[in-house]
């Protein structure tokens, strides 16, 4: 079964537009350099921040900023914002666990700053939109083996930390260490390895949740880790676009409410 992720993405605005409409919320966005991609996903959010009638603070650094010059923008901004986010990927220029580990915990929307692993306040928007789709599907996680490609601080390692949490048997694996072989025996499969047509029909049982949450770009398309025939073997499939990234995004503002209500 395929998942519309914008319609899962539209009954978690509906249940936040209560709460915002009573806050005067604010979100921070940093982005350093210009980038087609990462434009996309910042208008992205910056239209979901509008929808909910959350005011967003944005500060643009140049494609040479430095480690200083980004952290230097994470304190200022702190003090005026509910959250904030560090759009990712950060210029080479930039040391991307220094400028991240200045985030403070209680500002920190997408649970990214490597210092606070075991201090997060909220969960990784994308594992926690992982997740959300499975247990809406009635998928168990306790106890099931699930596989998670890539190890990334946006999809593998969180999701694979999450996953552990409810209980599941967990294996990672990247595209340096591990065998395409072991999804066979996999329930679960959360991907995000940005590697398009990485997974086959072939290479699954029959059933298994596939979460693809590994978008790339080729041929000016944005594309998934699994190929869309992978959608006749699953017993539910995140096509790429429109599966888990507009449920991800949501989950920022799902946040969001969290850190406010910690506040």
């Amino acid at each position: 079964m395929t998942i519309d992720g914008k319609k899962i993405a539209e009954e978690i605005y509906t249940e936040l537009s209560e709460f915002f409409k009573t806050r005067n919320a604010t979100l921070g966005i940093i982005v350093a350099g210009v980038d087609p991609v990462i434009e996309q996903f910042v208008r992205i959010k910056t239209r979901a921040a509008e929808r909910l009638g959350i005011t967003m603070h944005r500060v643009d650094l140049v494609a040479s900023a430095t480690t200083a010059d980004v952290i230097a923008a994470v304190e200022t901004m702190k003090q005026t914002v509910d959250a904030l986010i560090v759009q990712l990927p950060l210029p080479p220029s930039v040391d991307t666990n220094a400028a991240l580990s200045s985030i403070p915990a209680d500002k920190d929307v997408d649970a990214i700053n490597p210092r606070h692993s075991s201090e997060h306040l909220v969960q990784a928007p994308v594992a926690l939109a992982a997740v959300h789709m499975l247990k809406q599907n009635n998928i168990e996680i306790a106890g099931k083996r699930a596989v998670v490609i890539g190890a990334g601080r946006l999809v593998g390692a969180p999701s694979a930390e999450l996953l552990r949490e409810l209980g599941a048997n967990v294996s990672l694996f990247t595209l340096q260490e591990g065998s395409i072989a072991d999804l066979k025996d996999a329930d679960i499969i959360v991907s995000g390895a940005g590697k398009p047509g990485l997974i086959k029909p072939e290479h699954l049982k029959q059933g298994v949740a596939l979460i693809d949450a590994g978008a790339s770009e080729q041929a000016g398309k944005v594309k998934g880790d699994a190929d869309p025939a992978c959608a006749e073997v699953a017993s539910i499939f995140t096509p790429v676009p429109g599966g888990v990234g507009p449920v991800a995004v949501a989950m920022i503002f799902k946040n969001l409410k969290r850190l406010i209500e910690l506040q």
